[in-house]
């Protein structure tokens, strides 16, 4: 066979938002494909009617637009082989179907629900095979006249794969190795409606996967149970030649370890499991984003490909690019990987130190201006270089470094009772009147004036340098002094220290 171009595929359903672990699946797609020059479609699984959720689609897309997840095909993307949206695909399904059914591979069912439920009632661990089918209400029990007169009533029935009891279906798993499955433990899995004329999953995904030329099937590892009956559908339609590799993803689990990993989860630890804050159209509850949060997408992204990957190295940081190239399927873990949450904030760390002084700026300004402070961009940019190494956040800025704006009404009573003497108010007099007759209130001329002070006095370094944080920020925290006071100008500084004198006496 020739060597195909790779192109891959991922298919959301619009239920509701895009969970972090489906994030995870596109990003492994994204990555395989644009390694060996492929292409990324994507597709919408909106098969089931029942569960659609308005905004989820637009969700999905505004997701990867943030994080950078870029699709070559499919919906909104244009390309030759859509429309990439199932619900628009129902005459191609028809056909397909109509295929198998011509070919004896499936078979028409009318039982109804009450029928199914009597028949489990009746049979333990009850499934539609090949030892419970011909007591069923089914094309293969009925005659042919009796299969019309249901049709031709309007009596809803399913369309079923008709599985082979004993064959041996080889799934060959790029991550989990060959895998193999005794037909006689699958069941006649449903294919398609007719209350809707859609096809479910199976059917839908074989066809469009088939028909768009996907070379591999790169998902999680929730479908792993599937892929024998996949397998056996390419058999049937007699496409085994263009059948695409699998790779079955391993599950992202609770920070704990023990089990999958649940919105309940992030609830209950902090930590958000969608990309996006979700507004949920239905219930109007809110559930938090990563982008919300406050979380870089390119540390969303980092953070993500390392879950269940490992490129044989000590090297954590890596961009998108370093990861397109380094990224192999054959080293994606068969085991479950845990969600560190504290990991993720810890590269959402990095990247802010790793990120432009003034792009932080730009993202810290809406959140200065929300506290009623018009700030300089050029005067940010300068407290940001001083105070992102402190923060997770840029929103935790504010906290960090607020007293560079909006000067201490009042000061914390245990830094003053550890750091404010007797004798502070006299020498923090002595200070003011030393910064007052200062010329130059550069920051270095600041620094040697001041030691030089401390020194012919004979003061302690901490005990002027205490006082003097306290009077300026009001506890005792905030970068080198003078990085403090050069940046808040020397007619701030001064009302700043008179003020902590009058209180603090």
């Amino acid at each position: 066979m020739n060597e195909r171009k790779v192109r891959v595929r991922f298919a959301p359903s619009p239920t509701g938002p895009l969970h972090i672990g489906g994030v995870r699946t596109a990003l492994y797609n994204y990555l395989f494909a644009k390694q060996n020059g492929g292409d990324l479609i994507f597709r919408i699984e909106d098969t089931d009617s029942n569960r659609f959720v308005p905004g989820a689609e637009e969700y999905i897309l505004e997701s990867f637009r943030w994080l950078g997840i870029k699709f070559d095909e499919g919906v909104t993307f244009g390309g030759d082989c859509g429309p990439y949206r199932q619900s628009e695909r129902r005459d191609i399904y028809k056909k397909y179907v109509k295929v198998l059914l011509d070919s004896g591979k499936a078979y028409m069912a009318f039982d109804t629900p009450e029928e199914l439920d009597a028949k489990r009632a009746e049979i333990e661990n009850f499934q539609y095979d090949a030892s419970t089918r011909m007591s069923m209400r089914n094309s293969l029990a009925l005659t042919a006249r009796e299969v019309d007169e249901l049709v031709a009533s309007g009596h809803q029935y399913v369309v079923r794969f008709k599985v082979e009891p004993g064959e041996k279906v080889v799934v060959n798993d790029l991550i989990r190795g060959l895998v193999t499955i005794d037909s006689s433990i699958l069941d006649d899995k449903v294919l398609y409606k007719s209350a809707d004329e859609l096809p479910t999953y199976h059917l839908a995904n074989i066809v469009d996967d088939h028909l768009m030329n996907i070379s591999h099937v790169i998902r999680g590892e929730e479908w792993l149970p599937s892929a024998p009956l996949h397998v056996l559908l390419y058999r049937a339609f007699g496409w085994e030649d263009t059948m695409p590799q699998f790779a079955h993803l391993s599950l992202l689990l609770k920070p704990e370890g023990n089990g999958k990993l649940s919105k309940r989860d992030g609830d209950r630890l902090g930590f958000p499991v969608f990309p996006l804050e979700w507004h949920d159209p239905k219930s109007g509850a809110i559930s938090s984003g990563f982008r919300e949060s406050g979380y870089e997408p390119e540390a969303v992204i980092n953070f993500l490909a390392l879950l269940g990957w490992n490129p044989g190295d000590d090297v954590e940081m890596m961009s998108m690019n370093d990861l397109i190239a380094k990224f192999d399927l054959s080293k994606c873990s068969k085991a479950g990987a845990r969600f560190d949450y504290k990991k993720m904030i810890w590269f959402n760390h990095e990247y802010i130190l790793q990120k432009d002084d003034a792009d932080i700026a730009a993202a810290f300004m809406p959140v200065v201006q929300s506290h009623g402070v018009d700030a300089d961009m050029s005067l940010l940019t300068k407290i940001v270089s001083l105070m992102k190494g402190r923060v997770n956040f840029v929103h935790e800025l504010w906290d960090a470094c607020s007293f560079y704006f909006i000067a201490p009404t009042e000061y914390d009573e245990k830094t003053a009772k550890k750091r404010w003497k007797e004798d502070s108010a006299q020498k923090m007099s002595e200070l003011a009147a030393l910064l007052e007759g200062l010329d130059d209130f550069s920051i270095e001329n600041q620094d040697k004036a001041v030691h030089e002070w401390i020194e012919s006095k004979g003061y302690g370094m901490g005990e002027i340098m205490n006082a003097f944080r306290l009077a300026l920020v009001g506890e005792g925290k905030g970068p080198q002094m003078f990085d403090i006071s050069g940046l808040i100008g020397k007619e701030e500084t001064l009302a700043r220290l008179r003020r902590a004198i009058a209180v603090l006496g």
